[in-house]
């Protein structure tokens, strides 16, 4: 290691280090917007129908919950027009 790697700080993380590794460097994502937690009270029997249901879909049940939500005040003509679209959760898709 040569002394102006070794007085280089360290790249800050998710930005690449200037060193050659063969790999590409990771895309670069968005910062998420701040998510607002809700409490939500539920009656046993509506959550455990909601966790089936969002688990034959592959989302969690908060994830589940708000997709219902959003189409729901879309279908009502109450969904903010700034809103974005949902997160996409889980692994990312291969390329």
């Amino acid at each position: 290691m040569s002394e102006d790697e070794e007085n280089r700080p360290p790249a800050p993380p998710g930005e690449p280090s200037g060193e050659p590794s063969g790999e590409r460097p990771p895309a670069r994502r968005r910062r998420p917007a701040e998510r607002k937690q809700v409490l939500l009270r539920l009656d046993p029997l509506v959550h455990d129908a909601l966790a089936r249901w969002a688990g034959e879909e592959l989302r969690s049940t908060n994830a589940q919950i708000e997709f219902l939500l959003r189409r729901a005040l879309a279908e009502a003509g109450r969904l903010p027009k700034g809103t974005g679209p949902l997160p996409r959760r889980g692994r990312p898709r291969e390329e």
